[in-house]
């Protein structure tokens, strides 16, 4: 579902502001988490346990939105998604060494290196293409500002689970806190949004796929393995956006290109080949 956003968002017309797309996918589809299980979002909240890492989170929430389909408009959708969600497994990294001290294992290492020079070979040979897009070094910028909120949501949603709430609430709290923030953004940018059926379609199309229904499966893949894991099999997501950009959009891709989207899946096999130690991988 997340591969699908870049995609979507290219047909919305050109005065819909990137900012806006963002502020209203995140802000509604947070809203809805949030009435989903609204008890349990509640609860998180209110539990001192979790409230903390919920406004962690939230910070990235807010942020990963803007800086995302900023990347996207500014680089291209490929680049974007490649950049955004390649950079996560980094960061995430970084955010568990520093909350956890936690040691990542050969196998993540191999696979990230794998996956991470695979996004390095794709930026370069899209970037090395015809520039039809914006400003491409600020839309690396900006995905890698947004791998950096999208990797900090992403751990502190998992420390958050770790305490006890279940996931729905974490994730309905979490996102209903950042859509918060995002709203005012909304109303401030998103008036080209409701200038005909198919952009009003497509927003919504945004808040309800990408947004809700794969953030509810997500909390639920958070129950069970790390967030480092997490965020390197996400990269299946810019493998999934590159697609559809060449087939959908036109963007256009050399060679090189593809060789490296073929390493960036080749990480992801690398990790989801691993054999589980054991059923509770981490005690809270």
């Amino acid at each position: 579902m997340w591969g699908t956003t870049g995609t979507a968002a290219s047909f919305l017309p050109a005065d819909v502001p990137p900012v806006a797309t963002g502020a209203s996918t995140m802000a509604i589809g947070g809203i809805l988490l949030f009435l989903w299980s609204s008890r349990r979002s509640l609860s998180a909240i209110r539990d001192v346990r979790s409230r903390g890492w919920l406004l962690i989170g939230a910070v990235g929430v807010v942020v990963y939105p803007l800086a995302f389909y900023t990347s996207m408009h500014e680089a291209g959708v490929a680049i974007g998604n490649v950049v955004s969600l390649g950079s996560g497994p980094v960061f995430a990294a970084v955010f568990e060494w520093l909350w956890e001290r936690h040691r990542l294992s050969r196998r993540w290492a191999i696979a990230t290196a794998t996956a991470l020079v695979g996004m390095a070979i794709l930026v370069t040979a899209r970037h090395g293409g015809e520039g039809e897009h914006g400003n491409a070094p600020l839309g690396v910028a900006l995905g890698l500002l947004a791998g950096i909120a999208y990797a900090l949501y992403t751990c502190a949603s998992s420390r958050a689970i770790g305490t006890g709430q279940p996931s729905n609430g974490v994730m309905g709290g979490m996102f209903g806190l950042g859509a918060l923030v995002l709203l005012p953004i909304l109303v401030l940018t998103g008036a080209p949004l409701i200038q005909s059926p198919a952009s009003v379609g497509i927003a919504a199309y945004l808040a309800i796929g990408p947004m809700f229904l794969a953030y509810l499966l997500f909390g639920v893949g958070l129950r069970t393995i790390r967030s480092s894991s997490a965020t390197t099999i996400t990269l299946i997501e810019p493998l999934v956006a590159t697609a559809l950009a060449v087939i959908v959009v036109g963007e256009r891709l050399t060679f090189l290109g593809w060789v490296g989207l073929a390493l960036i899946l080749g990480g992801i096999v690398i990790l989801v080949t691993a054999r589980p130690a054991s059923k509770n991988p981490e005690p809270s």
